[in-house]
């Protein structure tokens, strides 16, 4: 019998379709957008995949039914599967009911930093020696795949707040029972899904309820709405973390100011010295609290200090796509206000006087709904030239935004304009490239163009 996976395509469901694939189910999967490389992924792992969200692609031997989040009510198959008899599942709820429900759950939850930290929490127990289970919302580069069953009782998922399916409409995060939680930061995020923060709130004191009284809530000091959250109610050991110097919970003191060397302290105590390759104090707080969870699980805090040093980072996030001359091409993921700040902070630190570019491509739903454009000039302002890149899709005007930021800044509307300014400009030398979609492929579009120019 096949288990068919609707949108299977995505980040998270294409995880879950190859943890079922390597618990060994029959799976299949359909999705609008059949393309590299998660199709090139699933592909290799022999799972059959069909273009079109049709209901002639569901195998006629299919058991159960896996709902991405993409799927909505009106949509043939949806209205297919609704008035058939075949059972059916959220993603989620899937994952849990298969893989979770016997395991030590470790969920890092948050706006900002769940793909990165959980990364880094997987790696630490690998390095340990631990074999962990992952579900990551990311390709962390020391492993090369964003999902696996591992061969222990630990599991790290990255626990997303976004909703679960089009028949619930609860976040994804409380399906996921974790004994060890994370909770990174809290911002208003998802404006097509919550009506405000106070509603995202809820959903995280919902997924507090969860969390046993023998687990550990790793949470941020420097987050109010988290203490908001915990104020509500909060059953569980709960230990703090800031990229800070305090004398309580986790801290840290910087040996560098870009985040690349600082000491970790533990209720004031010095447990030992991370130098990694990751940059900006976002990471030095994501490296406490994966600390701080990999202690929960018996990892002491100098092989976690020892892992941190070999971690290679996830793809998408600061990634070095290429040098060419003097210029440096990164790709990050950033999509909201205070990650574009501190990921240009962590940039500016490393690299000093340093001519920085930022090319911006509102690619969220929160961003083409333009809920954080009076925020966004404020975020770039750490870049010496900005470019903002307004798709015909996107109905705001984003010329406000440009005007905000300055002389500085510039609006583009076609990409390879945006291309040719910077193989033009000579004294281009660091390109910070953020969108959380593919935007054109203009990264390896750029790096073939400056190499061309060069030549």
């Amino acid at each position: 019998m096949t288990t068919h996976i609707l949108g299977i395509c995505g980040t998270f469901m294409g995880g879950v379709a190859l943890l079922a694939k390597e618990s060994g189910l029959v799976i299949s999967g359909s999705d609008e957008n059949v393309y590299p490389p998660m199709s090139t992924l699933l592909a290799e792992q022999g799972i059959e995949l069909s273009s079109g969200l049709l209901t002639e692609n569901i195998p006629t031997d299919t058991e159960t039914i896996v709902v991405g989040n993409v799927m909505a009510r009106g949509m043939p198959v949806v209205e297919d599967m609704l008035n058939g008899s075949i059972k059916y599942s959220s993603g989620p709820q899937w994952l849990y009911e298969n893989i979770l429900r016997d395991k030590w759950v470790l969920a890092v939850a948050g706006t900002h930093g769940k793909t990165t930290t959980a990364s880094m929490l997987a790696w630490i127990l690998e390095y340990a020696g631990m074999n962990p289970g992952f579900l990551i919302g990311g390709v962390p580069e020391n492993f090369g795949v964003s999902a696996r069953l591992g061969g222990s009782d630990f599991f790290v998922v990255e626990a997303d707040e976004y909703d679960t399916a089009f028949f619930d409409k609860r976040s994804k995060f409380v399906h996921y029972h974790p004994k060890t939680l994370v909770l990174n930061n809290l911002e208003f995020d998802h404006a097509d899904i919550f009506a405000d923060l106070e509603a995202i709130k809820t959903q995280f004191h919902h997924l507090m309820r969860m969390v046993p009284s023998q687990g550990l809530v790793v949470t941020n000091a420097q987050e109010p709405a988290l203490d908001d959250v915990l104020d509500r109610g909060v059953w569980t050991k709960t230990e703090r973390f800031q990229a800070d110097h305090a004398n309580d919970g986790w801290s840290v003191d910087y040996l560098r100011a870009d985040g690349s060397e600082f000491k970790v302290f533990f209720e004031g105590a010095e447990q030992g010295i991370v130098r990694w390759n990751s940059l900006g104090e976002h990471n030095v707080a994501n490296a406490l609290a994966a600390i701080a969870a990999a202690r929960h699980v018996g990892v002491p805090v100098e092989h976690a200090i020892d892992a941190l040093a070999e971690f290679k980072g996830v793809k998408r996030r600061m990634q070095l796509r290429g040098k060419v001359g003097k210029v440096s091409v990164y790709d990050d993921f950033a999509h909201h206000p205070t990650a574009i700040t501190k990921t240009l902070d962590g940039l500016r630190k490393n690299v000093g006087s340093a001519k920085i570019t930022a090319i911006l491509e509102p690619r969220s739903n929160t961003m083409r709904l333009g809920t954080h454009k009076e925020q966004l000039a404020d975020s770039l302002a750490l870049a010496d030239q900005v470019i903002l890149y307004q798709p015909s899709d996107v109905d705001w005007d984003m010329q406000s935004v440009v005007e905000g930021v300055g002389d500085k800044a510039i609006l583009a509307k076609d990409i390879d304009d945006i291309i040719a300014t910077l193989v033009n400009d000579s004294s281009t030398e660091y390109v910070l490239i953020m969108s959380n979609g593919g935007f054109g492929g203009i990264h390896q579009r750029l790096l073939d163009a400056l190499e061309s120019h060069e030549t």
